[in-house]
């Protein structure tokens, strides 16, 4: 509850509406570059190069901004695992007052097909322990998550190894263009709202 009294009772004057808050999920480490489970790191990287600026080491976090008509984006990449992510959403949060609808979670989903996006504005972390541990931090669960999926299988296999690989051939041939549209559902969804963005780009 400590996340509310700290943020969520301020005044509305005192939050900063127009400053967005994008956390893309990952694992730190070369390890796990390109793999599935980072696709959250992978967006991230890609808006921040659309919008010629810089990653800079914060705590945390790896950290980016950038100003859009109006709206300032703050980009964060957790440099805890990905079980830990919640810790580094709570501290900008509160650093940068950012009311909790202006936060937006960017993950992978094994139970979407791949490239498939699915946005909502609360939900369960479905198994997710990145998801599971920010409900932890900020005592809730309603924030926004927009999921990418990673690929529907129908038969047993295993998961942990699944998530951890990196994108098969086919994949990589698609994976810029799906970026592309997920970069354009976060921008959607800060300048137009949650509504406006779940309307657009669900099952795009």
């Amino acid at each position: 509850m400590q996340f509310f009294k700290n943020l969520f009772k301020k005044k509305v004057s005192e939050l900063n509406m127009k400053k967005y808050l994008i956390v893309g999920l990952g694992n730190i480490g070369e390890e796990y570059k390109n793999t599935r489970h980072n696709i959250g790191f992978e967006i991230l990287n890609k808006l921040v190069e659309k919008n010629e600026t810089d990653w800079e080491v914060k705590k945390l976090a790896d950290y980016s901004s950038f100003k859009k008509k109006g709206s300032q984006f703050i980009l964060i990449k957790p440099s805890t695992f990905m079980n830990k992510s919640g810790k580094a959403v709570r501290y900008w949060a509160l650093k940068e007052k950012i009311p909790l609808q202006n936060i937006l979670i960017i993950t992978d989903d094994l139970h979407l097909p791949f490239g498939s996006l699915r946005l909502r504005s609360k939900g369960s972390p479905a198994g997710h322990n990145g998801l599971k541990d920010i409900e932890n931090q900020l005592n809730t669960s309603s924030y926004a998550r927009l999921r990418f999926g990673i690929g529907q299988k129908t038969r047993p296999f295993d998961q942990v190894k699944f998530v951890l690989d990196q994108w098969n051939e086919t994949e990589k041939s698609k994976i810029n263009k799906r970026i592309s549209v997920c970069i354009e559902a976060i921008v959607c969804f800060s300048l137009e709202g949650i509504n406006s963005a779940m309307n657009r780009f669900n099952g795009k």
